[in-house]
């Protein structure tokens, strides 16, 4: 992917857009309601919380900034943790959802100048942040709202998801589990574990690049394992302040259209489709995103088609605009960091 990236092209960021605008248009076209365009409002409500929206979305962003500069020990600067996020959230617009931006950080805080052996176990100490707060999070929002409810299980499709995301759940946690013992207790054991495992013959194909992960487990978990309790701490808070601050966008757009509903299961909701969106095979879930998101706010909405548009704007907010500052930043930033990225190479 890194090769792509250096051949820039346009293409990448057409295909997503072009996936996402089709899906909505299709289902603005089935569903399509006179009412809608009556009950359509725009007033100073209605501009005070998108604008509330995109202030949480400016959050989120900021969390996971900070969160870089933090774990680099402001190694980077300000400028260069905003760098490295655009450019992750970019990748993770024009690739699929199962890819995602996180696999090029270390690409990325290698070519800012932070040597290849540390920037991975920095990737792996993002990945890990995150997993941890997803698990840990879902965890508690399963305990406190009826499946039914949160699932809003009344469709076949809806049904079908909540079986897949149970799945993915699992798989998740099994994960974060096998993440937690690599980086903190045995590293080795958890490296030859998977050795083994990915040397059965079906799933030989992914050999090299389970037998690279096992090694830079094992290396990072050097470095890792070292860290006080109170990096971990502030590390965590971070993480949870942009989790918590980009599912609010939603709660946002759901208060500027004027929906009814619990917010507290609106917000809870984000957890559903965040993990169901992780493994689109779409650019950024473009198409899934848009369609998931109908099906499970379209009982906020007294009126027919007013989730498509609310979730149009989500992803104005949440993906387009990554999209368009990824293509202002990549070009600049590819020249600009050429010389580390050949220094490096030459090491």
């Amino acid at each position: 992917m890194s090769n792509k990236i250096k051949k820039y092209n346009t293409g990448y960021i057409l295909l997503p857009v072009i996936i996402g605008l089709s899906v909505i248009t299709i289902m603005f076209y089935r569903e399509f309601n006179p009412a809608l365009l009556k009950d359509i409002k725009f007033t100073w409500q209605t501009a005070f919380y998108i604008l509330l929206a995109i202030f949480f979305m400016f959050s989120r962003d900021v969390g996971l900034i900070w969160r870089y500069r933090y774990i680099t020990d402001k190694q980077l600067s300000w400028k260069q943790a905003f760098n490295v996020n655009v450019l992750c959230e970019f990748t993770s617009a024009v690739t699929p959802s199962s890819v995602g931006g996180s696999s090029l950080i270390v690409w990325f805080l290698n070519r800012e100048g932070i040597e290849a052996g540390r920037s991975t176990a920095l990737m792996i100490t993002c990945l890990f942040l995150d997993e941890l707060f997803l698990v840990i999070a879902t965890l508690l929002i399963l305990l406190l709202f009826p499946f039914n409810i949160l699932f809003s299980s009344t469709t076949i499709i809806t049904s079908s998801a909540e079986i897949l995301f149970f799945i993915i759940y699992s798989a998740i946690a099994l994960w974060t589990l096998i993440l937690y013992i690599a980086l903190f207790h045995k590293p080795h054991w958890i490296g030859n574990l998977l050795r083994k495992l990915f040397s059965l013959r079906f799933l030989k194909k992914w050999r090299i690049s389970i037998y690279n992960l096992a090694d830079n487990l094992e290396n990072s978990s050097h470095e890792i394992s070292k860290r006080p309790i109170s990096f971990w701490n502030k590390a965590f808070i971070l993480t949870i302040f942009s989790w918590i601050s980009r599912y609010l966008v939603v709660v946002a757009l759901l208060l500027a259209f004027n929906s009814s509903g619990n917010y507290f299961l609106a917000f809870a909701r984000q957890f559903v489709l965040w993990i169901l969106m992780g493994i689109s095979p779409t650019p950024g879930g473009s198409g899934l995103s848009e369609f998931m998101f109908k099906e499970y706010y379209s009982d906020f909405f007294t009126v027919t088609g007013m989730a498509l548009v609310v979730a149009f704007i989500w992803r104005i907010i949440t993906y387009y605009m990554y999209l368009l500052l990824g293509t202002i930043i990549v070009p600049g930033w590819l020249k600009s960091t050429s010389k580390i990225d050949k220094d490096s190479a030459i090491k």
